[in-house]
């Protein structure tokens, strides 16, 4: 292809002396004899070329001012195929284009860096900026406060923190283009006295003659350090007598110390301290102990509360109290360690609600945490939680003490469970499972529970976890029955096995009924049949007994036991006379 225009043609001069010409070389896809010529010249002469082009990236071409300022210059490209060419007309003094500062060195104070440097060509007239980057990442830029100056000061630094810093100049009368960034240089402001307080806490045990006070402490996000924290001052004294102050320093590795003070009231205060001065003290007031006071060391009368985990943590709440200025609410991020790793996280007075996460939480942990009131630097214990990041099945089932069976139920007693602190989950109740031996169950009242490989089984739900007996009921007599107890929590319950085996007693009703309803009859009946003749004569007799008759039935006509009948009151159909000497008698 024929040659393009040369692109992005242009000449400055880096000392006043030479001028060097730049452009961008096209692609013409021929080699060797046919590559393509470039000539620089001044436009107004082009058969006297300035200098001769060496293209590598870019192509650059170089020659001595002289005592011409103003130029008009033309570069003249050709291969065979055809010929371009691209002009640039300026003044030697508007295309000022400085080299890189370089020797760059600081002065440092807690809060400022003064930056200095150096350059090649000092008869020029330069402007520079700096460029400072932060520890967060952010880029500053700073200009020098007048020309021709080889320094610049950078304030409102952080004491102690590591900032990178580099250089670039420009033409000050005539600016055109900034120079080449120097060498990066990375310098630390020197240490100033530490800002903010730290936090502190405390942990109290009593103990006979007074307390033990475990003192923890860490940094928050506005206590900053500025510098090396080199050991850590912790105070403690009466308030009532005014006594003289104790105190112990701690190396700068600690974060914890315990104390022994009696049961008056204390004043303990920490500071950190670095190669310049104190932090301002962070106070704990200890309250002096009584019986009836509530504090970290009586806390027996409070109820622990659950709480549940959520994808992000524990969520945790508590009543708000007018009377305090804030909140704090602790934790051991490891239960079962002695002594355990005391954390705590402080809330304003209008916050009630707080979702307590920790890279240390896992499932089936419990946690325990107390919510403290504050106000003047005395805590107060308010509340007791204690929860799961998440809940898992209990690690035992329930022991089956006892089992009374009748023909169709089956009553079973277990011991209470036995909850304590690592149990992975809150017993909410029980799970009864019942199936016969033979086919899948369908007792009426119950649940059908599939299992993959095994028959159905029937299950019963007992809410209550106070509960240890429960009644399985509508079972079939002289039937061989599997039957189970498992213990549930959030987090479900153990596999289905270890099934207890059965057997129902047979319906002694049911012999009963039978023998009343088939035996007695028969044996009735064959009585009956071998004493014919006297049933027949007591129950239907040819001659009735006058005795018996309902006819004799008036009380008031009776001689001894034998009861008369008055002729005068029957009409009798006829008159029969058995014999004269009845007839006598009567």
């Amino acid at each position: 292809e024929p040659p393009d225009t040369p692109k992005d043609f242009s000449c400055h001069t880096r000392d006043m002396k030479r001028i060097t010409c730049t452009w961008k070389e096209g692609e013409t896809y021929l080699y060797g004899q046919n590559l393509p010529r470039y000539t620089l010249s001044k436009t107004s002469s082009q058969k006297t070329a300035l200098c001769k082009a060496s293209c590598s990236k870019q192509c650059s071409c170089s020659w001595d001012i002289g005592q011409q300022w103003i130029w008009n210059v033309t570069v003249t490209v050709e291969n065979p195929l055809g010929k371009r060419n691209a002009t640039d007309v300026f003044d030697v003094n508007h295309r000022m284009y400085p080299t890189a500062p370089f020797q760059v060195w600081e002065d440092c104070t807690d809060t400022e860096i003064t930056l200095h440097w150096n350059y090649e060509n000092n008869e020029i007239e330069l402007f520079c900026q700096t460029e400072v980057l932060q520890p967060d990442g952010k880029v500053e830029l700073h200009n020098s406060s007048m020309a021709d100056s080889k320094c610049v000061t950078v304030r409102g630094l952080q004491p102690y923190t590591e900032y990178t810093a580099r250089v670039r100049c420009g033409a000050a009368k005539y600016f055109w283009r900034w120079s080449e960034w120097s060498q990066p240089l990375t310098t630390r402001t020197k240490e100033g006295t530490p800002s903010g307080k730290l936090d502190m806490w405390r942990k109290i045990k009593p103990v006979r003659g007074g307390r033990n006070v475990t003192l923890f402490w860490k940094q928050t996000p506005s206590f900053q350090a500025n510098g090396k924290i080199i050991s850590y001052e912790v105070t403690w004294e009466k308030i009532e007598d005014g006594s003289k102050p104790e105190s112990i320093s701690l190396s700068s590795v600690y974060n914890s110390t315990r104390i022994f003070i009696d049961n008056h009231s204390y004043r303990i205060s920490i500071m950190a301290k670095n190669n310049v001065n104190f932090s301002l003290p962070s106070v704990l007031i200890i309250s002096r102990a009584t019986n009836n006071s509530r504090s970290i060391f009586s806390t027996e009368e409070l109820k622990e509360g659950q709480v549940k985990g959520t994808d992000d943590g524990i969520f945790i709440s508590w009543e708000l109290r007018s009377i305090y200025d804030s909140y704090i609410v602790d934790w051991c991020n490891f239960p079962s360690l002695q002594p355990c790793d005391l954390q705590w996280k402080r809330f304003g007075p209008n916050t009630s609600s707080a979702v307590i996460s920790s890279a240390a939480f896992v499932p089936g942990v419990r946690y325990k945490f107390s919510i403290y009131g504050s106000v003047a630097n005395r805590a107060s214990l308010l509340e007791k939680k204690i929860g799961y990041l998440k809940e898992l099945p209990p690690h035992l089932d329930p022991i089956v003490r006892k089992v009374d069976l009748t023909y169709n139920s089956v009553t079973l007693y277990w011991d209470s469970y036995f909850t304590n602190e690592s149990e992975p989950g809150f017993v909410r109740g029980y799970h009864v499972y019942v199936s016969p031996m033979q086919g899948n169950c369908n007792l009426k009242g119950s649940i059908k529970h599939i299992l993959s490989d095994e028959p159905d089984l029937c299950k019963y739900t007992i809410e209550n976890p106070e509960e240890k007996r429960y009644t399985v009921k509508h079972l079939m007599p002289n039937t061989k029955y599997k039957i189970v107890v498992k213990a549930f929590t959030d987090g479900g319950e153990t596999p289905i096995v270890n099934f207890r085996y059965i057997d129902t007693p047979s319906n002694s009703n049911m012999l009963y009924f039978v023998f009343l309803l088939v035996i007695v009859p028969t044996l009735v009946a064959a009585i009956c049949h071998w004493k014919m003749e006297w049933v027949k004569e007591c129950c239907c007799p040819v001659i009735p007994s006058p005795n018996k008759s309902k006819v004799l039935s008036f009380k008031e006509f009776k001689i001894d036991s034998e009861k008369v009948l008055k002729i005068n009151d029957c009409l009798p159909d006829m008159l029969a006379m058995d014999s004269n000497a009845e007839a006598q008698k009567l």
